[in-house]
């Protein structure tokens, strides 16, 4: 046996080798920023340091870990309920051929992004205005997990995010002031939108349905969401169902560009 067979690669391994590390790389992405994220990287810690003893023969840690690995499957399941439904809807509801994806992917190439930074200064001046004349608001941020699931429940609409807009659409005797509007980027895709309710139990009873559904969706896909209390006037971002705590406007803006990014 020739000691330097290892350096014969094929392009398949090469091949093997990107596609696991995009893998890798998208589940990163799905539980990053949630408690998950962790658990995620005890796995890959664990399962390198299995393949070092499998490589050096250490043969009663080696089936030990082995043995970890194998069972660990099922648990993984349990702990990773809520990520793996959302990889699931992720690539379910993906639609490749949607016109609006491929504009979204021919922006990419050609560098035409748009900028977040005027969509996430507008939306936190339209929720501190809706805020100070205590309007209640919902609205969804898309980002990958395609909204179509939700958006057929409302009226579609083709409107860029401003904050006349957003005003407009929720103040309380305008027709589509119900529900929650979807932001797909810069443009408002639809209004009068019903979304999933949240089933956790802990909820403070301070929350209305709101911050239920709000909660609901986030959990569901990797959206986030701004919330207005109508009663309160308190403003609220959420994101993989939970509350996003900030401290100032300045700060919500910088955590949406971010997220938006």
């Amino acid at each position: 046996m020739n000691p330097l067979d290892f350096l014969d690669i094929r392009i398949i391994d090469i091949l093997d080798i990107v596609l696991v590390a995009i893998l890798l790389y998208y589940v990163y992405r799905l539980v990053k920023g949630t408690a998950a994220i962790n658990i995620f990287i005890g796995i890959v810690i664990v399962y390198l340091i299995w393949k070092v003893t499998d490589v050096l023969q250490m043969k009663v840690l080696s089936n030990i870990l082995g043995g970890f690995i194998s069972v660990g499957v099922f648990a993984l399941i349990v702990v990773f309920q809520q990520e793996i439904r959302k990889l699931l809807l992720l690539v379910g509801s993906s639609n490749l051929a949607n016109r609006r994806n491929i504009k979204r992917y021919w922006n990419f190439i050609t560098n035409k992004r748009v900028s977040q930074n005027n969509v996430a200064d507008r939306l936190v001046k339209a929720c501190a205005q809706l805020s100070t004349h205590k309007v209640g608001a919902l609205m969804v941020l898309e980002r990958n997990t395609s909204m179509d699931f939700v958006r057929t429940t409302g009226d579609e609409v083709d409107m860029e995010v401003s904050v006349p807009v957003l005003e407009s659409i929720f103040f309380k005797g305008g027709p589509l002031h119900d529900g929650a509007i979807i932001i797909d980027h810069n443009r408002i895709t639809a209004a009068r939108v019903a979304l999933p309710l949240s089933d956790q139990k802990n909820i403070p009873s301070r929350y209305g349905l709101r911050h239920r559904a709000a909660l609901g969706i986030t959990e569901k896909t990797d959206a986030t969401a701004l919330v207005v209390s109508e009663e309160s006037g308190n403003i609220s971002y959420l994101k993989n169902g939970e509350f996003v705590p900030f401290d100032s406007h300045e700060q919500l803006q910088e955590i949406i560009e971010e997220d938006l990014s």
